[in-house]
């Protein structure tokens, strides 16, 4: 039942993480047009201890939201490398992506501290 929770969590997460994602790169088109973009920026962003799969998953949900691609998932690291369209407060981008997607991940596809 904790996984069913983590699942249904996780999906409100992950929409509610598109919706705003998705205003904040209409609001980056809109105001390119009147001025110079925002800085894009190739960021590394270490995550959790996780399964392969989970990470996998990370990398899927993270590149799903507009303004952020998916490079390279490092496990031996655990380091997702990404694109990210607005680059202009790259913490807030590393902090949304562990309170939107790690925790239910975590619970969903996490390893022992041991095995981490």
């Amino acid at each position: 039942m904790t996984s069913l929770l983590a699942a249904v969590e996780l999906l409100f997460r992950f929409v509610r993480a598109v919706v705003v994602s998705g205003w904040q790169t209409l609001v980056v088109i809109v105001q390119h047009g009147r001025g110079a973009p925002p800085p894009a920026a190739y960021l590394r962003v270490r995550f959790a201890p996780m399964s392969p799969r989970g990470a996998a998953l990370l990398g899927c949900m993270v590149s799903l939201t507009p303004g952020t691609t998916t490079l390279d998932i490092d496990m031996e690291r655990r380091e997702l490398l990404l694109h990210v369209l607005d680059a202009s407060d790259p913490q807030g981008i590393v902090d949304g992506i562990r309170r939107d997607f790690e925790p239910c991940l975590v619970r969903l596809c996490g390893v022992p501290q041991e095995a981490a």
